[in-house]
């Protein structure tokens, strides 16, 4: 297995939780939400992120508005809806239950291995 690819299947699922947390902040452009991502190395292209801005969409999780730009057509502006912001609060705890589930398991076989040296 290539670490790129295992990178890259950790970076897909945690995708929809930094979509909603971004929006959690401020109201963001779809171009927005993917410099973003990218800066957090969490790299991301406008064929990933539009479905799962739909999918978000389609299960009440965003909204959306328009606004004018100066610089061409309307723009999308995404937004995070009360199911959400209550979704995010669950993934919130869902994510810290997992690091922690995480930080066991790296932290116990660290320990198993050590003993298992030491016989």
């Amino acid at each position: 297995m290539k670490l790129e690819n295992a990178k890259a299947q950790m970076r897909k699922g945690v995708l929809e939780y930094c979509i909603l947390s971004l929006l959690s902040k401020e109201d963001n452009y779809a171009t927005d939400i993917i410099r973003k991502l990218k800066e957090s190395e969490l790299i991301v292209v406008e064929g990933t992120l539009y479905p799962l801005l739909t999918r978000q969409k389609n299960a009440g999780l965003l909204g959306y508005r328009w606004e004018e730009s100066t610089q061409g057509p309307p723009r999308k502006y995404y937004k995070i809806t009360e199911n959400g912001i209550k979704f995010l609060n669950q993934l919130d705890k869902a994510w810290n239950d997992l690091i922690a589930s995480v930080e066991t398991i790296k932290n116990d076989n660290g320990k198993l291995k050590l003993e298992s040296a030491k016989e």
